[in-house]
């Protein structure tokens, strides 16, 4: 086994339940191993700025599984191959300091980077490891899109904030007997709405896979209306869009996003129900409320088990891997394979024909 192995670690993306289960995994598992390990703080800013560089010791992570968020911070911004840099006419342009960033992992002796993220944080550590750099990969996003793992932490606890923020409103829509939307994260795929939604016992469920016709999903209202359910649940997926049209973007134009910044399509459909049936209908969006909090039991161990596989993946020179939840195993996935693959729910699996059969509309 190798001695004395320095290993960097970061996070980038969104923040997800589980992120210091990670960290905490890795350093206590690098730790038994006699390795060092050094937390790059603000996703690969530590490394642009060295001053961002921490020492991070088993008595700085003891017990910080439980919380949420992340000592070492993240950004979803800080693309080295694409950095918006302001110039000195105030100007913003984009650069690549990726090479900066090389230079600086060699000159600190670095031996690994454990690449916490999602698709596109993963995208980065991999052009990083063309570059260079001995990586490992950890998938991280509530969305649960990420190709080559069954599950990403932070999932089961989004999907638990939204299912019970739905029960929540069902006493509200009936007292009132209104419709209620309510707005979940989900870019590309609608993991979490499908699942908090039939959880929560959703009358419509709309998510990105299945473009939507608002006519269907107003008739399903009124059809509920006729059986003396004068009140709804919506549940839309922030990736959800129209039959014929494109999801919202909100961050349109804005310098230096990985992402489409999306949102709004729980108001337009709150909008499109009221001006349809002449319902008093509502919205809510619950936005960063799904990545706070304390992980659930399953994404903090999901998370330890995926920190621990980091460490086991350095020392068997797994380079250029990602671990993957493959049940009842977590294996190393080649890069690769990994990245551009969003894992969208297929149309024949047995929880859209669950929804389905249940009475659940999915907009189709």
């Amino acid at each position: 086994m190798p001695r004395g192995m320095k290993i960097a670690v970061n996070m980038g993306g969104g923040d997800a339940p589980g992120l210091n289960a990670v960290t905490e995994a890795v350093v206590l598992s690098a730790y038994n191993r006699n390795w060092d390990v050094y937390g790059i703080k603000n996703s690969y800013q530590g490394l642009l700025d060295t001053d961002e560089i921490v020492h991070l010791t088993p008595e700085k992570v003891w017990h910080i599984a439980s919380l949420g968020g992340t000592i070492l911070g993240t950004t979803n911004k800080g693309n080295p191959f694409r950095m918006p840099i302001t110039n000195m006419a105030g100007e913003t342009e984009i650069r690549d300091v990726s090479d900066k960033v090389v230079d600086n992992f060699k000159r600190l002796r670095f031996d690994c980077l454990v690449a916490v993220g999602g698709d596109g944080s993963l995208k980065i550590a991999y052009d990083f490891f063309k570059k260079g750099i001995p990586v490992i990969g950890v998938p991280k996003t509530i969305d649960n899109d990420l190709a080559a793992t069954v599950i990403t932490f932070g999932f089961d606890t989004a999907v638990g904030i939204a299912t019970e923020a739905i029960d929540r409103l069902h006493s509200t829509a009936r007292s009132h007997e209104r419709v209620m939307v309510v707005e979940v994260m989900g870019r590309h795929a609608g993991w979490i709405a499908l699942n908090s939604g039939i959880s929560g016992a959703a009358d419509v469920i709309l998510i990105p896979e299945i473009p939507f016709d608002m006519k269907k999903v107003c008739d399903h209202i009124m059809e509920g209306e006729l059986r003396g359910q004068r009140y709804a649940i919506v549940v839309a997926a922030e990736g959800a869009a129209p039959a014929g049209g494109r999801a919202l973007d909100k961050g349109a134009g804005e310098v230096g996003r990985q992402d489409v910044l999306l949102g709004g399509v729980g108001e337009y459909v709150a909008r499109e129900i009221a001006r349809c049936t002449g319902k008093d209908t509502r919205s809510l969006v619950l936005g960063h409320l799904q990545r706070g909090g304390s992980p659930t039991t399953f994404d903090r161990l999901l998370s330890l088990r995926f920190g621990a596989a980091a460490v086991r993946f350095i020392a068997e020179g797994k380079f250029g891997s990602m671990v993957a939840l493959d049940p009842p195993e977590v294996k190393a996935i080649p890069l690769e394979q990994v990245i551009g693959g969003i894992k969208r729910i297929p149309l024949e699996s047995d929880t859209i024909q669950t929804a389905r059969e249940i009475g659940i509309c999915l907009g189709d």
